[in-house]
């Protein structure tokens, strides 16, 4: 990585610090990343780092709600303008995909923070974010049932569950195999399999 500037505005640096975090995390267990390391990552002392953040936990938040607003933004843009709400999905879809391959520390960190037993900023910002997403999609189900693109009797909530589950099990297929590339290529032919099921539910 580049080295920063040494003297960049508080909200710079804390944008950097997560983007540091997010790519650290894309080659190394997130859980193993410590503030020495981002320090290092960043040519910056840990004394440095912590004017900026109190500790860990919060770099850790502040990382989540980064991905929470860009990747939401990113499907919204992706869905936006399309008639279709099917397409819309479909669309979503393959934006997520997208963002995983662009930021593969991301699905890591989510991963391991939704198996923290404990409760913690962090966690409840990626529980945050599942909901959020999941609302996106219910109103989207909602418009196909009322356009009779989606059958009248899917489940609705079963329905944005498998959806988030089936990006999700792509990236543990991808990361299984070592190739964060092939979730491009298995992601149209997933989703069409997806598609087929939602619109045959009785």
């Amino acid at each position: 990585m580049d080295t920063p500037p040494k003297h960049l505005p508080a909200d710079e640096r804390r944008a950097v610090t997560v983007e540091s975090v997010v790519a650290l995390a894309g080659s190394q267990n997130p859980s193993e990343i410590t503030t020495a390391a981002i320090a290092k990552h960043m040519n910056l002392t840990q004394g440095a780092l912590f004017r900026h953040f109190p500790n860990k936990e919060a770099i850790w938040q502040a990382v989540m709600e980064w991905v929470a607003e860009r990747l939401l933004a990113r499907i919204d843009r992706a869905a936006q303008g399309v008639d279709s709400p099917l397409a819309a999905m479909e669309a979503m879809f393959m934006s997520h995909v997208d963002f995983v391959i662009e930021h593969p520390g991301v699905p890591r960190m989510m991963f391991g923070e939704l198996q923290r037993a404990e409760s913690t900023p962090a966690k409840r910002m990626v529980q945050t974010l599942i909901e959020r997403y999941g609302e996106r999609l219910h109103r989207l189900i909602d418009t196909g049932k009322a356009r009779g693109e989606i059958p009248a009797s899917l489940d609705n909530a079963a329905a944005a569950t498998l959806f988030i589950g089936t990006v999700q099990g792509l990236v543990m297929q991808s990361m299984l195999a070592g190739d964060v590339g092939r979730m491009r290529r298995d992601a149209p032919l997933v989703f069409a399999i997806y598609c087929r099921g939602i619109r045959s539910a009785q």
